[in-house]
């Protein structure tokens, strides 16, 4: 059954996401700002301990102009955080990736945010499994 936009229950839902999403913004920029960084460069450092990451995929990835992220590149590698690399598969391609500075940093920075913890913790493994699970719904990946 479909619901609308006009559909009470589905305007609380939003309304309770909207209240999610910027409490955890407002505490993902505290939480960047203690370790001096911006909001978006804290995004980016994060992003990168997964894998070093070409330039442009960042931008796509956070939805930004690549200027953006160079600026941003630019800064933490001033810092320490961050270098550059020519990419094994294509040496025209440059990765960014993080120092061993930058990986430390980024762990703390995940250590500091505990927005979510605590509410989390209410609820039990089988809640939190389902809450991810219709998150994943939501967002048109596979629940399985």
């Amino acid at each position: 059954m479909a619901t609308s936009p006009s559909d009470p229950l589905t305007r609380e839902v939003v309304e309770l996401i909207g209240t999610v999403v910027a409490r955890y913004y407002a505490e993902y920029e505290q939480a960047a700002a203690e370790h001096a960084l911006t909001g978006a460069q804290a995004r980016v450092l994060g992003l990168l301990t997964l894998e070093p990451v070409p330039m442009r995929k960042i931008a796509q990835k956070l939805k930004c102009e690549p200027s953006n992220v160079t600026g941003i590149i630019d800064r933490l590698e001033s810092r320490g955080l961050v270098e550059r690399r020519p990419d094994p598969a294509d040496r025209r391609v440059k990765l960014a990736a993080p120092t061993p500075e930058g990986l430390d940093t980024a762990g703390r920075l995940r250590d500091s945010l505990d927005f979510a913890r605590e509410p989390l913790g209410r609820l039990t493994a089988d809640e939190r499994a389902l809450l991810r699970d219709l998150l994943k719904r939501m967002l048109g990946e596979d629940a399985g």
